[in-house]
């Protein structure tokens, strides 16, 4: 790979490589390798993530193939394969470790006998150091009798410093919608991330509400320590989340032990009876994964039981805040109504209440539970529950 060509790769680079969509970048900026006349067979990058169930993300290219797209979690920092990785040291230490075929001392690297199996010659893993410290790793394999040549080791060190750049940009920007999805959700870091990020950015859309909260939560916090309370709590929100993902709704808030969810309404999802059919199915998958928890406290087993109001109807969505503190969040006489339907929950035993709007559109067997005066709202409303539930005794 002659200067020339190399420094051309390395503009293309420089430049911003077009796509930020990394298995195209990659495969782009492999195949613009091969013609330069670097001897890749085989590529792969991987990257460590600001997540918190995820480690990293890595991205694999061979010739002739498409490029294969992984995700590793923190258990693998506990495995055997990974102590014997040579990603390992570049990782911890930052180092460049190299592997040439006959060398009886990459036999501590059990991978290196994989790739010599698949007819590789040659091997070296490089860091890529980012600006903030963290050090990600890329690997080049190639099949040439002989391995790379000096020039090519040089030419591989000379990429690193672009590749770096780029990938951090890309990183960053999924760090940044990763982040956005963990904390405020996926649609409203969609938002922020395309620019509504003013006090008065809102918008007004038809959803169905979600609003929930514990049985007994301020006793349990009473007589519980606080970790304990915090495990629970978690354990008890995952009964939830996974139902409302699952039946496409987003969960904006979690308030203590309440939880507040929205799933929009609008002709890319469904009309109202289709979303709100699948809100009732995610709060009964809800209802039976609560019933279901078990949580040891001693030797005792602790047993839970929520209440969710269901509710549809217009709300306010966007950025509410104070200076330069927002938070991007829905208001309106619709939540409104939502949270003091969730308060008749805990008063009748029930689990499942809904308001007579979201009974209407989700035709479902359903029976009234009677009218009740609502704090801040003129009319008394109708309140439903499901027909197979049996109303729990009243705290």
């Amino acid at each position: 790979m002659n200067s020339s060509e190399l420094q051309r790769v390395r503009n293309w680079l420089i430049d911003g490589v077009w796509s930020v969509e990394p298995a195209v970048m990659i495969t782009d900026f492999c195949e613009r390798l091969v013609a330069a006349g670097l001897p890749v067979w085989r590529f792969g990058i991987f990257i460590r993530t600001l997540h918190p169930e995820v480690f990293g993300r890595n991205f694999i290219w061979r010739q002739g193939e498409e490029v294969e797209i992984g995700t590793v979690d923190f258990d693998v920092l506990d495995t055997p394969e990974f102590a014997r990785s040579p990603l390992r040291v570049v990782f911890e230490q930052a180092l460049e470790v190299r592997g040439r075929a006959n060398d009886p001392d990459d036999k501590r690297f059990p991978f290196l006998d994989d790739m010599r199996a698949e007819g590789a010659t040659d091997y070296i893993a490089v860091p890529v150091p980012f600006l903030d410290g963290s050090i990600h790793a890329t690997s080049w394999v190639t099949r040439r009798p002989g391995g790379f040549s000096d020039d090519d080791i040089a030419s591989i060190r000379a990429l690193i410093a672009p590749l770096a750049r780029v990938s951090e940009i890309i990183t960053l920007r999924r760090t940044a919608e990763m982040l956005l999805d963990t904390y405020v959700g996926n649609r409203a870091g969609a938002r922020i991330l395309g620019g509504q990020i003013r006090r008065g950015h809102n918008d007004t859309m038809q959803a169905a509400i979600w609003l929930s909260d514990l049985r007994g939560f301020t006793a349990l916090s009473d007589r519980l320590p606080p970790e304990t309370v915090v495990q629970i709590l978690n354990h008890y929100f995952d009964c939830q989340v996974t139902a409302i993902l699952a039946h496409g709704g987003e969960v904006l808030k979690f308030m203590g032990d309440g939880l507040l969810a929205v799933f929009p309404i609008d002709e890319y999802v469904g009309d109202a009876a289709h979303v709100c059919s699948r809100v009732l199915e995610a709060a009964r998958e809800s209802r039976a994964s609560v019933e279901a928890l078990a949580f040891p406290v001693g030797e005792a087993m602790e047993r839970f039981r929520f209440g969710v109001a269901l509710h549809v109807g217009n709300i306010l969505y966007g950025n509410i805040g104070g200076g330069n503190r927002l938070d991007f969040t829905c208001i309106g006489p619709a939540v409104n109504l939502a949270a003091r339907l969730e308060k008749i929950t805990g008063r009748l035993g029930r689990t499942v209440v809904a308001s007579e709007g979201f009974a209407n559109i989700c035709r479902h067997d359903w029976r009234e539970l009677g009218e009740f005066p609502i704090a801040g709202f003129s009319k008394a409303q109708r309140v439903y529950g499901l027909a197979d539930e049996t109303p729990a005794l009243v705290d």
